[in-house]
């Protein structure tokens, strides 16, 4: 049987009156961070899991809520795409998509308990990953500009943009750092076009990700939309102030929220 369970669910189209107003700030917030540094699901889905909602759900739903932003920073990035990104694009988009569907059912198929001890060890190596994002950045540029790819590697780099995809499938917090990573593995040397590659590619495999949550019925609608909006709102206005924030500050809040949170759910999950 599906550990999660429809009536677990449903019952959370019937929320606290104030829960409303938490999501809708926490989406806020989050789709401010993730136009400024990112890391905003380290705010969102937290918040869903504290207005009660099971921890899966509260994944699926956490998903569906952040997808609109990251698909508005795909067209951004629309021109972005040279002659090695749309080489590389084919494979990559065949293997997220294998690996996002793997992703999202091993998370469905995953006991809500075996998950809520999990969530502490995701949330800390999502913030792990966050925090080392520029020194990871920095060897991508210089690896660029020192060395071509070869067919060994880019045999390997599919493997592990297949481990990458899953693992966006399956929770998928800090994967932007992964795949840039991944990226520079395979040869390419344009940080424009390889942040332009990484968000189209996430915003694919989290696509066929949430396709999965929605045929298994484990998306919570009433919240997903309203955090939509709110995230939506919280990035434009993330763009307009991002000219006036020091980004490294922002990526340091983010940091504390991380292990906070990460402290939070050991606690509560392990002790």
């Amino acid at each position: 049987m599906n550990p999660v369970s429809r009536d677990s669910v449903v019952v959370f189209f019937r929320v606290h009156f104030s829960h409303p107003i938490f999501l809708f700030c926490a989406a806020l917030v989050a789709g401010l961070l993730n136009s400024v540094a990112g890391g905003g699901s380290f705010v969102s889905f937290p918040a869903l899991l504290f207005t009660g909602m099971p921890a899966i759900p509260a994944n699926a739903t956490n998903t569906m809520a952040v997808w609109p932003g990251t698909v508005a920073s795909t067209v951004a990035y629309r021109n972005a795409f040279n002659a090695q990104a749309r080489k590389l694009l084919p494979p990559l988009i065949g293997i997220g998509i294998i690996g996002g569907v793997i992703g999202a059912k091993v998370l469905l198929v995953t006991p809500q308990a075996t998950f809520l001890r999990l969530i502490p060890w995701l949330m800390l190596l999502a913030t792990l990953l966050f925090m080392a994002g520029p020194r990871i950045t920095a060897w991508v540029k210089g690896r660029g500009a020192q060395q071509k790819s070869s067919l060994p590697l880019t045999i390997v780099g599919l493997f592990l943009a297949l481990l990458i995809s899953i693992y966006i499938g399956y929770f998928g917090a800090g994967v932007g750092i992964l795949m840039l990573s991944l990226l520079a593995l395979m040869g390419m040397d344009d940080i424009h076009a390889m942040n332009g590659v990484k968000v189209f590619l996430v915003s694919i495999v989290n696509g066929v990700a949430i396709l999965t949550f929605i045929v298994a019925r484990v998306i919570v609608w009433p919240q997903a939309l309203l955090m939509i909006v709110a995230s939506l709102i919280g990035g434009y206005a993330g763009a307009y102030f991002a000219q006036k924030m020091n980004p490294a500050h922002v990526r340091w809040v983010v940091v504390a929220v991380g292990f906070s949170m990460s402290a939070y759910f050991f606690a509560k999950n392990w002790m």
